[in-house]
Formats: C-alpha cells, sequence, structure tokens
C-alpha cells in the first residue's frame, strides 16, 4: 500500500479526506496539530477518526501560533456569530489563522519525505467556506510546486509530492452524502470554532452554520450535540 500523509483536524472535511485516501488504497499517516487553537477539543475528535479510520499513525504536533496572534480561533478576539451565508462570501473573516495552511503542510511534507510518501491529503475547499486564501486551489498547486523544489527525496527524485485536495469542488451537502458514503461516524467529528466548556458546538459560528446548511441541504440530520 502506498503512504499518504492525511490532514486531520478533526472536522466533517478532513475526516471525509481520510476516508477518501483509505477507500483509494492507501496506507494513511494522519497529522494534527495542537497549535493554541480556542477548539482544542477537535483534538479529542481526531484521535477518535484516526482510530475508527484505521490510521496507520496519528501524531499530534505541537506549535504554538498564539504568539503571533492575529485570530479569533489564536488570540483574545470575538469569534463572529450569526453572520449570514452571504456575510461569510465577503472578505476573509477574523477566524482566519495566518499562514496555517502553510505551517500544516509544511509539516506533512517533511513527515513524507522521512516515510517516502509521495501523497498529501488536504481537506481544503473553495465552495462552502469562510474565504481564507489558503483554501484556494491556486495555494494547493504552488505549494506542490514548492515542495517537490525544498525536499532532498524531490531532488533526488524519490519521491514526487502530490497534494490530493479532493473536496475543493464540493458544497457542504455533497461532502457529508460523501462522508456517509464512505461510512465515516460523523458523529465523532468536531466542527465547532467556540465550543462551551463541555465541548458542546455553540451553533452560531460561521463553522457551525455552514455545517448545519449542509445537513439540511443533503436531507439528513446532524447528529453533533449543539449548546442550544
Amino acid at each position: 500500500m502506498p503512504k499518504a500523509i492525511c490532514l486531520l483536524s478533526g472536522g466533517l472535511d478532513s475526516s471525509t479526506v481520510l476516508a477518501i485516501a483509505r477507500s483509494q488504497g492507501y496506507d494513511c499517516y494522519a497529522l494534527s496539530f495542537d497549535y493554541g487553537q480556542r477548539h482544542r477539543i477537535e483534538l479529542q475528535a481526531a484521535a477518535k477518526i484516526a482510530q475508527a479510520l484505521r490510521a496507520a499513525d496519528h501524531r499530534i504536533a505541537n506549535i504554538d501560533l498564539r504568539m503571533f496572534g492575529g485570530s479569533a480561533l489564536t488570540g483574545d478576539i470575538a469569534v463572529p456569530k450569526h453572520r449570514t451565508i452571504g456575510e461569510m462570501a465577503h472578505g476573509i473573516p477574523i477566524t482566519y489563522v495566518p499562514a496555517r495552511n502553510t505551517v500544516f503542510l509544511s509539516f506533512a511534507m517533511a513527515w513524507a519525505e522521512v516515510l517516502e510518501a509521495s501523497d498529501i491529503f488536504i481537506g481544503v475547499n473553495a465552495i462552502d467556506y469562510s474565504g481564507y486564501p489558503d483554501c484556494r486551489p491556486e495555494f494547493v498547486s504552488a505549494f506542490e510546486v514548492m515542495a517537490n523544489l525544498a525536499t532532498k527525496a524531490g531532488v533526488e527524485g524519490r519521491t514526487k509530492i502530490k497534494i490530493h485536495a479532493p473536496l475543493m469542488e464540493l458544497d457542504k451537502a455533497a461532502i457529508i452524502k460523501l462522508a456517509v458514503a464512505l461510512q465515516v461516524d460523523l458523529k465523532l467529528t468536531h466542527s465547532c470554532y467556540d465550543p462551551d466548556s463541555a465541548g458542546h458546538a455553540c451553533g452560531f459560528c460561521d463553522s457551525c452554520l455552514l455545517r448545519q446548511k449542509g445537513f439540511a441541504e443533503a436531507g439528513l440530520a446532524d447528529p453533533l450535540e449543539y449548546a442550544s
């Protein structure tokens, strides 16, 4: 089985991508990040998903992006609530974490080189998302080019990194239907940016609202427990 690094946040999208990689015959090495995020409970979800989907290994890298701040997820800034889909479609929200996916993919690239793996999977999406610049296809393509210039394994021709973003052109409803088809236990996933102390999703942040919209459009009940 070819090896693949799968970035796994514990959310709906990354969990679906891990299931996709498994269905395509990859031996999956899941990589999560404890980066100082306020919704750190997502790491518990990631561990459960990695086990349920039989990842070959699951590692959590510790990096503290709070040292830079600049985001509602890593600083003392309120998470936006009750925004409309139209409002989400304009501008880059304060929940954007500067350079987060660049950092995450760099770690994935390093692990891939050690494992002599050529494939990295990431759950970015350009349809139902909150306007993050590092979720666009242009970013993924540019990073793939850079990755093949930056590694010893790439220069020596032992690997040729391919960044897979299989959800890029899917809306949230289609992602949910795909996850169900792949038998992902969506109750294990966590999407909320601002959960309560018990880990319950708030139901009103952008991520919660996009998730709820996706389940409604898919005609399915969201198994997640919300605080209200």
